[in-house]
């Protein structure tokens, strides 16, 4: 195969990407915009060793999977899943799941069915929209376009909630009636970069941030007082200065024009207070069946000692805290570790802690609690919920020195899941069963729980 060849393909798999997969004399050909079933023809743009990439030319022959019609954004791509159908779309998550387990070396472990809300719409509690400008200087809101940083249209993405669009619509007027500039990355000049929202479901309360290369904004009396006139759920206006020349989309440097800088939301019980850069699940309701998932296999005892790393806000550890005697969280966001202590504190919870730290560092964070208390701390249950990059090898060895009697592994990629899974093995802590639960529909991302149990333990 060379590049511009084009060729009928059957494609007999979808990735997690959202790219079609069909064979050419054993090289893997990924076709953009195709799905399982579909005969395409489809034209190679990259040529690699080991596999091709390929555009879709024509659709020949359409997949009985096939669903149009999810999104009326063809050119945002941030929906792998947006042209299948729901049902197939949780299968491909299992599988998706299952092969990471295989590629681990991990096949013997049963991959249950896709946990699920079956709400595929509208479920989204963050959104954090790039600004741009289109060919006719129109300021754009949405999300990027695929390796790229031009702004694609998709203020009325589907699966945020209404109020987003609504309150985007309003901001488009605003911003132009004020004359904002947009931030271009070439030139550093220019001041909006991003639209950010937040909503509380439980609340209904809305937290607005703009992200901006400055330290104000045009007419922010006036933005104040229309946007909360227009929208009385809006409990905070919010500046992030960002200067830098950076993808990171938020600094650390916030200014609150109205309000507070947090909304309030209750999850699994709990009653959270949730801060513009605070770690929070963006689908709450998805949210409380993993929550309740890996409450069930903790099989927690009132005697337990329960260690939460990478704790966040502390939503996880204390929706289990009343059925343990104590819990322990740690967290490297200092803004979060105080949202869990009120958190806390909002719940009527009296029997936990939170520590300011990084997870690998957890080893001595207990030692100085421990000091401070004059009594040895030994969790009988231990909570990872790690970034994508998983846990390292380190902390891993030394929770397993703890010897708790489980570890509940809740993880958002299943790739470093199954690689921590296979590391904890030879440390005496071993599972046979993983369940993915979908907190994004559309979307490539798949969450997973399970747990992992001592050999020894009874």
């Amino acid at each position: 195969m060379k590049k511009n060849d084009v060729l009928y393909l059957e494609i007999e798999d979808l990735n997690n990407l959202g790219f079609g997969v069909a064979r050419v004399d054993g090289k893997a050909v990924f076709v953009s915009g195709a799905v399982t079933g579909d005969t395409v023809e489809g034209q190679i743009i990259k040529v690699n060793a080991s596999y091709c990439i390929a555009i879709m030319k024509r659709l020949v022959s359409p997949s009985p999977l096939r669903a149009e019609g999810r999104c009326p954004y063809p050119a945002c791509t941030a929906c792998a899943y947006k042209n299948i159908g729901y049902e197939h779309e949780k299968r491909t998550k299992r599988e998706n799941v299952r092969a990471s387990f295989k590629k681990s070396g991990l096949s013997e472990i049963e991959v249950l069915d896709v946990l699920s809300t079956d709400v595929t719409e509208g479920y989204r509690n963050k959104a954090q929209y790039p600004v741009g400008l289109d060919a006719k200087g129109e300021l754009v809101l949405g999300f990027y376009a695929p390796k790229s940083h031009s702004v694609k249209e998709a203020a009325a993405c589907p699966l945020q909630p209404s109020i987003f669009s609504e309150i985007l619509a309003f901001l488009r007027v605003f911003f132009k009636k004020h004359a904002y500039t947009v931030y271009d990355e070439k030139s550093g000049k220019g001041l909006l970069r991003h639209v950010y929202l937040r909503y509380g479901e439980t609340s209904g309360e809305v937290l607005v941030t703009l992200v901006v290369n400055g330290a104000s904004v045009p007419a922010e009396e006036a933005l104040v007082r229309e946007l909360t006139a227009a929208f009385p759920t809006v409990v905070g206006v919010l500046l992030n200065e960002n200067r830098e020349n950076t993808n990171v989309i938020l600094s650390d440097t916030y200014r609150t024009l109205f309000g507070r800088d947090y909304i309030v939301d209750t999850l699994a019980g709990v009653t959270l207070e949730i801060a513009a850069g605070a770690f929070y699940q963006v689908n709450r309701a998805a949210a409380e069946l993993l929550y309740g998932e890996a409450k069930r296999l903790a099989r927690l005892k009132k005697s337990d000692l329960l260690l939460d790393l990478y704790c966040g806000t502390g939503a996880i550890g204390l929706s289990m805290a009343k059925d343990v005697r104590e819990l322990i969280g740690i967290e490297i966001v200092p803004e979060a570790v105080e949202c869990a202590k009120r958190n806390a504190a909002a719940s009527g919870i009296e029997n936990a802690s939170f520590f300011v730290g990084d997870a690998a560092d957890a080893e001595k964070i207990l030692e100085n609690a421990e000091r401070a208390r004059g009594e040895k701390l030994s969790p009988d249950v231990v909570i990872l919920d790690p970034p994508r990059k998983g846990c390292d090898a380190g902390l891993l060895s030394f929770v397993a020195s703890l010897s708790p009697r489980t570890v509940v592994y809740v993880s958002c990629n299943p790739d470093t899941l199954a690689r921590d899974v296979a590391l904890l093995a030879p440390l005496g802590y071993t599972t046979d069963k993983v369940r993915p639960v979908d907190l994004f529909p559309g979307t490539g991302h798949v969450e997973s729980v399970l747990c992992l149990t001592r050999r020894d333990s009874n």
